[in-house]
């Protein structure tokens, strides 16, 4: 994991007719993968974002997504345009975000592998680095 110490992803599903969005969440609850930020993070808002550094594409971390929990790899696809950035203890955390290009939400799939699909306010009341990235995530897929 050390090659992704830095590097986190939004795992999401969204139903292209009914807009249902789900957030895969792991059974410790966070909605981070590989691993749950740490604590004390804060999301950093787009004008403090660091540039410059040499960073890992996200279709790598993708890549070690599905190998980690055995996913086929058509199965997630990355959002380009999602980056963010969160401020933790160790230094700076970007997190991308990957949709699962399914037709009907991945439960059962995500329930085998100790996971679930959740729906925004099934989320409510995890750390505020996350809500702030749960937030940001609904709206660029709205």
């Amino acid at each position: 994991m050390s090659r992704f110490a830095n590097h986190r992803l939004l795992l999401y599903y969204k139903g292209d007719i009914s807009a249902l969005v789900l957030f895969a969440q792991h059974s410790n609850g966070s909605i981070c993968f590989p691993e749950a930020l740490p604590a004390l993070s804060s999301a950093l808002e787009p004008e403090e974002f660091q540039s410059g550094k040499v960073s890992t594409h996200p279709a790598t971390l993708v890549n070690n997504i599905n190998q980690l929990l055995q996913l086929d790899n058509d199965l997630l696809r990355v959002e380009p345009e999602f980056s963010e950035q969160i401020d933790a203890p160790g230094g700076i955390i970007t997190v991308h975000m990957a949709r699962f290009m399914l037709l009907d939400p991945p439960h059962k799939l995500m329930q085998s592998r100790d996971c679930r699909m959740r729906t925004l306010p099934e989320l409510r009341g995890r750390p505020p680095a996350e809500m702030e990235l749960l937030r940001r995530a609904y709206t660029k897929v709205m």
